[in-house]
Formats: structure tokens, C-alpha cells, sequence
């Protein structure tokens, strides 16, 4: 069986309640009983009809439904048919009419008929209490209306918030996964990139030093191959780790932040000297414990700035490697004396690139450039309280 669209059903519920509201009026018109009145007949009981039938279109002209069925209304009296309350016709139209928010513009016509009620009893010589007793019935159904539809409307105002901003909180979730999973790209190719730029730099420089002095000197030679193999090693287990967070299931299990810290720059500065690279260190202030974060960003940063002075600074050059700790920040710089341009990358500069990336990411300085007096400097501010 075929489903029945939204707008079938809502037509559906809206015969329906019109021809519950017809039903109910044309009983009403049979049984009422008003003195000097003439019989409603065929005349009065299509009348009954067409009080009912302006509910079909409520739901695009609610306010002009209510309007409809209270001129119809009028028409009835003015007839001199039968009365029956005229609540009974008006509450259902009155409350669809406040529910749709047009409150203000229907308001004036459920005290029109209360009043008009309260003239005809005056008129035909009821006591004052006893009208008022009876309009009393009438007007606190059409209060109720007034009320209810007013709570509907409310009710549904609020829903459509709760769901709006369910939307845009889902929205807001969504947008910060794509990012995070944007920047966890981004520091493993930063990760990558210093693991294998680093290894295959000083690979190349030991490598031709090995071919250089193989034959004249052996020793050296093979001194630079066992440099070779524990590069290579050293490079082969950063790339494990770095692999094996990308097939953790659990954000977080191994973080790379942890991976490396300047509690291995010794062996760092060996591998270095090891492929002719003279390194001297000067460290100022005194040692304080790292956040994770700074930790490995000062490690990486000095990672790949050696690994551009052994690249690019030329041959006979030396370097030197400052490290300050100051209150709340960590600076560090890289000199060197060579002659080449220091950008890295065949001077694309994809390693100044991510060496800035890390310092801005925890709300650091990096400044990188040739030196008045010759070679290249790197120099990097890390905050200590910087966010993870």
C-alpha cells in the first residue's frame, strides 16, 4: 500500500475536522429554541454548512477563516433563525487562528460576539446577573482557546529553536572534526618530513664522504657507513612510531607530541658531526622541565635547521646551537657560516614552512634569514604555557 504524503494526511485531518464541526453545528441548529424566531430550515441548516466549511482553509488563511465563519455567523442571526451559543462555532477557528500568530488581528471578534450576546439578553429582558452568569461559560472557553493556541505556538517556537540549534551544534561538530583531522594531517606530514628530510640529508652527506675516502682511507670510510646504518635505524623507528598512531583506533593513544624531545638532541648532534658537520652548543639560564608540546617543537625545530645548515650551508662549515631558557619562554637559535641560502627543500622553503607552522601553533616567534656577517640564522621563541 501506497504511503500518503504529509499533505495529503494534513488535507485529510483538515475534511475531517470540518465535517465534525458541521456535524456538531447542524445538531446545535436543530435542537435550539429561541422565542420570535422563525424555523432554520433548508436555508438555516446551509448556513450551519457554510459556517464549517471556511476550516478546509485554515492553514493558509487563518485569520481569514475566522473571519469567514463570523460572517456567516452574523448572516444566521440577522435571519432571525434559531440562536445557539456562537462559542461553538468560534473556538476551533479562534484557536487556529492564534496558534498561526495572528492573535492581534482576530482578538476583536470573540468580544464582538460576547457583546453582541450580552445586547440581545438585555433586549429581551433578562436580569443583568443572569446574563453574565451565562456569557461567563462562553467567554472563559474562548480564554481557554485564546490561551491554548498561544501555549501551541509557543511550544512549536521553541522546538524549532532546540532543533536549529541542535543543527548548528551538529554543524559545529562537524566542522571541528574536519579540522582537527586537517591539523593531525598536517603534524604528521610535518612529523614525516623532519624524520625523513633529517635522515636523507645526513644519509647523502656520510655517503659521499664513504665513496670519498674509501680507498685512501677505510677506516673513515667505514665509519661513515656504521654513521649510515644508525641514521637509517634511528629513521626507520621514528617512521614506525609515526605509522603505528595512524592505525591507533583511539585519538590520542600514542601521541606524537611525546615522540622526540631535546633529551635527544646528543644523539641528534652526533649524527651531525658524524656526517663533517662542526656543531658547538651554548645553553643559557638555567634547565627547567618542558611542557610535551614546547619539548618536542624545540627538538624538531633544531632538527630541521641542522639538517638544512648540513644540506645547504656548503662544505667547511660549522654551526652553533644556542639554547635559552628564560622565565616562561624557550628560545633557540641556529648559526651557521656556509654559503648556501639556508631555505631547504632546493630552496622551495618547505622546511622554514613547518618549523614556523610549530612555533605559531603554540603561540611562538620564528625568524629565519641570512646573516649580516655571512651563513644563515634560525631563531625561535617557544612560550612555555603554551596551549597543547
Amino acid at each position: 500500500m501506497a504511503e500518503v504524503s504529509p499533505a495529503a494526511r494534513a488535507w485529510l485531518l483538515d475534511v475531517g475536522i470540518t465535517a465534525a464541526v458541521a456535524v456538531v453545528t447542524q445538531i446545535a441548529i436543530e435542537v435550539a429554541t429561541e422565542p420570535h424566531s422563525r424555523p432554520a430550515g433548508p436555508i438555516g441548516h446551509l448556513l450551519g454548512v457554510a459556517m464549517a466549511l471556511p476550516l478546509l482553509f485554515r492553514r493558509r488563511w487563518p485569520a481569514g477563516t475566522l473571519w469567514a465563519t463570523s460572517v456567516v455567523l452574523v448572516i444566521y442571526y440577522s435571519a432571525n433563525f434559531p440562536g445557539f451559543p456562537p462559542t461553538l462555532i468560534l473556538v476551533l477557528p479562534l484557536y487556529f487562528a492564534v496558534e498561526a500568530g495572528r492573535l492581534k488581528q482576530v482578538v476583536a471578534q470573540p468580544i464582538f460576539f460576547l457583546t453582541f450576546g450580552a445586547f440581545v439578553g438585555f433586549r429581551h429582558g433578562n436580569p443583568v446577573l443572569t446574563e453574565i452568569n451565562g456569557l461567563l461559560l462562553h467567554a472563559g472557553l474562548l480564554t481557554v482557546a485564546i490561551l491554548l493556541g498561544l501555549l501551541v505556538r509557543s511550544q512549536r517556537a521553541l522546538t524549532a529553536e532546540t532543533q536549529e540549534r541542535l543543527r548548528l551544534a551538529a554543524e559545529e561538530r562537524d566542522r571541528e572534526a574536519v579540522r582537527r583531522v586537517a591539523q593531525e594531517r598536517l603534524r604528521i606530514a610535518r612529523e614525516l618530513h623532519d624524520t625523513v628530510a633529517h635522515a636523507i640529508a645526513t644519509i647523502t652527506v656520510q655517503s659521499g664522504t664513504a665513496l670519498h675516502v674509501l680507498d685512501a682511507r677505510p677506516d673513515q670510510a667505514r665509519d661513515a657507513l656504521r654513521a649510515i646504518r644508525t641514521t637509517g635505524q634511528s629513521a626507520l623507528s621514528e617512521l614506525r612510531a609515526t605509522v603505528g598512531v595512524l592505525r591507533e583506533e583511539h585519538e590520542g593513544a600514542a601521541p606524537l607530541d611525546r615522540a622526540a624531545g631535546l633529551e635527544r638532541l646528543p644523539a641528534l648532534l652526533s649524527a651531525v658531526r658524524a656526517a663533517g658537520l662542526a656543531v658547538t652548543v651554548d645553553t643559557a639560564g638555567d634547565p627547567v622541565p618542558l611542557p610535551s608540546t614546547v619539548d618536542h617543537a624545540g627538538y624538531r625545530i633544531l632538527q630541521e635547521a641542522l639538517t638544512n645548515v648540513l644540506r645547504h650551508a656548503g662544505a667547511e662549515a660549522a654551526a652553533t646551537v644556542r639554547i635559552g631558557y628564560r622565565p616562561g619562554e624557550l628560545c633557540l637559535e641556529v648559526l651557521d657560516d656556509g654559503t648556501g641560502d639556508g631555505t631547504g627543500e632546493g630552496g622551495t622553503g618547505h622546511g622554514l614552512d613547518g618549523m614556523r607552522e610549530r612555533a605559531t601553533a603554540l603561540g611562538g616567534t620564528l625568524a629565519a634569514g641570512p646573516r649580516a656577517d655571512g651563513g644563515f640564522a634560525v631563531r625561535a621563541t617557544l612560550p612555555l604555557a603554551a596551549a597543547p
